[in-house]
């Protein structure tokens, strides 16, 4: 096995509730490592523990992350390893990752807290946070809006974005982003990324968002 290389994490997109992003100058990131990518520091361990999933979601009856710090909880799909709140960089809260079956094609989703964001300035705060985060992925790269549209996490308005991503060599990626407004001074997000567009870890990061709420 391959040492994944030693990569500081995103420290996130320029508008609340996520914090900037710089560019970074160096290959594509693979997504079988992202333990090795994201498990670097946490100011603050969130609280955090799984909980059984009593609805009818794709994902009823599985496991939940409840993260405190956040204020959500979502599923986790089966296969996926939940990380249990330590070594997370200031930016996030709680994650799920997955590997693909020969290491490649894995997948990560990431919860974190952020800033007020008024329901006015959700689409434009979600879309150029989306953008920022495929760039720190994708450096030198672009991305491609797919999807954009108003939802609702337990009845609190929320934005998602998915982009489709090519990095400088052409490698496929994709990327979604989930702002909900939790209060009047504090946001949360999820932030779901898949090395493989085509994989059944797109289709489960996609329901791990769909299954989301506010707690």
């Amino acid at each position: 096995m391959t040492t994944p290389p030693s990569v500081c994490p995103p420290p996130l997109p320029p508008t609340p509730p996520l914090p900037y992003a710089q560019r970074r100058t160096r290959p594509a990131w693979t997504v079988g490592a992202i333990g090795a990518l994201v498990l670097v520091f946490l100011a603050g361990a969130a609280v955090w523990w799984l909980t059984g999933d009593d609805d009818s979601s794709p994902l009823a009856g599985r496991p939940r992350v409840t993260d405190t710090a956040a204020s959500l909880s979502y599923a986790v799909p089966e296969g996926w390893e939940s990380n249990d709140g330590k070594d997370l960089i200031q930016a996030f809260t709680s994650s799920i990752t997955t590997k693909g079956p020969d290491g490649h094609g894995g997948a990560a989703v990431l919860a974190g807290r952020g800033g007020p964001v008024d329901e006015s300035t959700l689409r434009q705060r979600t879309e150029t946070a989306a953008r920022s985060n495929a760039e720190f992925f994708y450096p030198d790269g672009k991305s491609t809006v797919e999807e954009s549209r108003a939802t609702t996490v337990s009845g609190r308005p929320a934005y998602t974005v998915l982009l489709s991503t090519r990095d400088e060599n052409g490698t496929a990626g994709r990327l979604r982003l989930t702002i909900v407004t939790r209060s009047g001074d504090q946001s949360a997000f999820l932030l779901g990324v898949t090395e493989s567009p085509e994989s059944s870890a797109s289709r489960e990061v996609d329901a791990v968002l769909a299954s989301a709420a506010v707690r």
